[in-house]
């Protein structure tokens, strides 16, 4: 961390404009402090999230395997959306005539949706969060950073930018807005210090010192970036200083809105961005060019599916980032005066390890072209491909070749899943999974819930609250779940997982029944931490997949232990902050457990990885009358001493023999 913000950070005093403004959403001025610990949060308040780890029992849904169920309404159309608890959906709208919610009377852009019930809160929020972006702090909180300019019907520019009808909204641009998830209904978003720039379609990734980073957007908006209003800057919240140029957003003009970044365990940040990619050093700022990325282009408006594929001990936690879909238009085809809304997707997946190679690798191709899909990792180390469109792409307009407002067409109602353990070229399927009914087009989103399920919700490629017959697109509301083929089995009800990980330390054990092994065992066990990430315009920022080093024990009952590593000792494969960890037995997952990793905000401690027991099973007790021999067990590290002694005894009876 560097010398000024381990200084100021225990000073950091973030206050909430106190501008007079109308009511009735006037509010009191608060102050809100950063601690050396992270606390961000109201003067001589708590977190209300006292919720307890989950982790065991089973799912309460009858949902049927491999399909889609349409389960509730959203309240606002879900742009953004991430999980603040375990009960707990936020979602994020852009300002519009919403008749669906209100709150103190006007249409709401914020809502709280409980899972266990499909209701939903109302939520307040001061501005314009249209195409804002958002993530997770080390000490739990959620950020949400930009947006737009405040609005009247249809979209269009508010003569006040300080509230007042119809929606009294705020300008977002500079908006900083804070949350800290609760179960108990009493939580709101916050409004701190704004930023010192504009940024309408940023880029936000979590570090390992539990800040983040920003980078990018624009000032006014429009389908693509232009020089008069590009924002070529990184800054980091909290803040490190006045806003840092980057060459890549300077020179990635006109798609290069919502960067696509990634932290790397090397510390080191990947940024890809209309054809550029580049390695970045954000701690001494300097910039390493990589190839450009072949076939398409990822970022909005493209908006090609991206993921971080699984961190394992396999493959020594090393990051390897896939892309898939979205468009090959070139610099100069960004232009509205052409139907491009029936200009068929990218089809094409490539990949990059960026700390080990800078060589990009063809992966096995989407069976159709796709913009706007979404990758959603899944505990059974497969990747859920959802949402989108096979021609276009992102983005709305009154052009005549829109379809209604849409520059995207033809949905991709059917998903996919990605399993990277198979060879190139085999890693795709569809087989026995159901198809959505609900075209989920621009301004959709995705996330993983506890329970294994996926929630989807939103689409609104529209300027204005739109509906009714004839509107091929809507204003979308109805939230679904996908249950993918583990959902109904049986699932593991682990004891002994923990609340808090850290970066190294002491393993931890983690009892698993017979009834949990049952058809797999103990070697088939293994325990995944997910970060769902913020979801927004095909992108899930934040989101990562970690397995835990493990070893095992078996038990002659049938049950077991594993012996779990804690994390890596590097806050680079997984930062601080909220996380979900799930047992899987045979694929199988348990129901995800919350738990915090790392030390909340700062410097984090990095602890030695501690040494695990080898793993062992029990010997299946002798056919033969005698004393037994049920309880001996073999020791996987050991198993090659053990078949050379019984060979050596083997032959030595041999010898005796021959000898008589």
């Amino acid at each position: 961390m560097p010398m000024a913000l381990t200084v100021l950070l225990p000073l950091l005093t973030l206050l909430v404009s106190t501008t007079a403004r109308p009511q009735p959403q006037a509010e009191a001025t608060a102050t809100y402090l950063a601690t050396a610990s992270g606390s961000i949060l109201p003067s001589g308040a708590a977190p209300t999230n006292t919720a307890a780890p989950s982790g065991t029992g089973q799912p309460t849904r009858d949902g049927t395997v491999n399909q889609f169920q349409i389960v509730g309404n959203s309240g606002v159309s879900a742009q953004q959306m991430f999980l603040g608890t375990l009960n707990k959906v936020y979602i994020l709208d852009k300002t519009e005539e919403n008749l669906q919610l209100q709150v103190d009377g006007f249409p709401a852009w914020g809502s709280e949706y409980d899972l266990a019930t499909d209701t939903v809160r109302g939520m307040f929020v001061l501005s314009n969060t249209f195409c804002a972006a958002g993530a997770s702090l080390g000490n739990g909180s959620w950020v949400n950073f930009g947006g737009n300019q405040a609005v009247t019907w249809g979209g269009l520019t508010a003569a006040s930018q300080t509230g007042g009808g119809p929606y009294d909204d705020w300008d977002g641009g500079q908006a900083v807005r804070l949350l800290d998830p609760c179960d108990d209904g009493t939580c709101e978003w916050v409004n701190l210090a704004p930023m010192t720039t504009r940024r309408w379609y940023p880029s936000v990734e979590p570090l390992e010192d539990g800040s983040v980073i920003v980078l990018g957007g624009d000032e006014w908006g429009g389908y693509v970036n232009d020089a008069s209003q590009n924002n070529p800057t990184i800054e980091f919240f909290p803040s490190r200083g006045a806003p840092i140029g980057l060459n890549i957003l300077l020179n990635s003009l006109p798609a290069n809105l919502y960067p696509l970044t990634w932290l790397l365990p090397s510390g080191n940040l990947l940024i890809q961005t209309n054809w550029a990619a580049e390695i970045y050093d954000y701690k001494a700022n300097v910039e390493y060019p990589l190839p450009n990325i072949p076939n398409a282009v990822r970022t909005y408006p493209g908006s090609g599916a991206t993921a971080m594929l699984p961190l394992t001990p396999a493959n020594n936690w090393t990051a390897t980032v896939l892309f898939c879909g979205g468009t090959n238009l070139e610099p100069d085809q960004w232009v509205t005066n052409w139907t491009i809304a029936a200009y068929p997707a990218d089809e094409s997946c490539v990949s990059i390890s960026p700390d080990i190679s800078s060589t990009w690798t063809y992966d096995s191709t989407l069976p159709e072209g796709r913009t706007m899909g979404q990758f959603i990792m899944l505990p059974d180390s497969t990747l859920f491909l959802t949402n989108g469109g096979g021609t276009g792409t992102a983005g709305y307009g009154n052009d005549t070749w829109a379809i209604g407002h849409s520059y995207a067409d033809n949905p991709v109602l059917t998903p996919l899943v990605y399993d990277p353990r198979l060879p190139a070229g085999n890693r795709w399927s569809r087989q026995g999974l159901g198809s959505s009914t609900v075209p989920r087009m621009y301004h959709s989103s995705a996330l993983l819930l506890p329970d294994g399920s996926v929630f989807v919700a939103g689409s609104n490629p529209n300027p204005d609250y739109t509906v009714g017959a004839g509107v091929k697109y809507p204003t979308e509301y109805r939230t679904e779940r996908f249950y993918p083929w583990y959902y109904s089995s049986r699932r593991p009800e682990p004891q002994g997982l923990p609340s808090n990980l850290s970066y190294g330390g002491e393993p931890f054990d983690v009892q698993l029944s017979a009834q949990d092994l049952q058809n797999n065992g103990i070697v088939n066990a293994s325990v995944i931490v997910i970060r769902g990430g913020f979801s927004t315009h095909a992108m899930n920022m934040g989101q990562r997949f970690v397995q835990l080093n493990s070893t095992y024990t078996g038990n002659t009952d049938g049950s077991g232990t594993l012996h779990v590593s804690q994390l890596p000792p590097n806050p680079a494969i997984l930062p601080p902050g909220p996380a979900m960890v799930f047992v899987t037995v045979g694929g199988v997952p348990s129901l995800g457990a919350f738990v915090m990793v790392g030390s909340g905000m700062g410097t984090q401690q990095v602890l030695p990885a501690g040494a695990l027991k080898a793993s062992s099973m029990p010997l299946p007790a002798p056919n033969t009358t005698g004393s037994g021999g049920g309880n001996v067990a073999v020791s996987a590290a050991m198993g090659g001493g053990v078949e050379l002694g019984v060979g050596l005894l083997v032959v030595g009876l041999g010898l005796v023999a021959l000898m008589l």
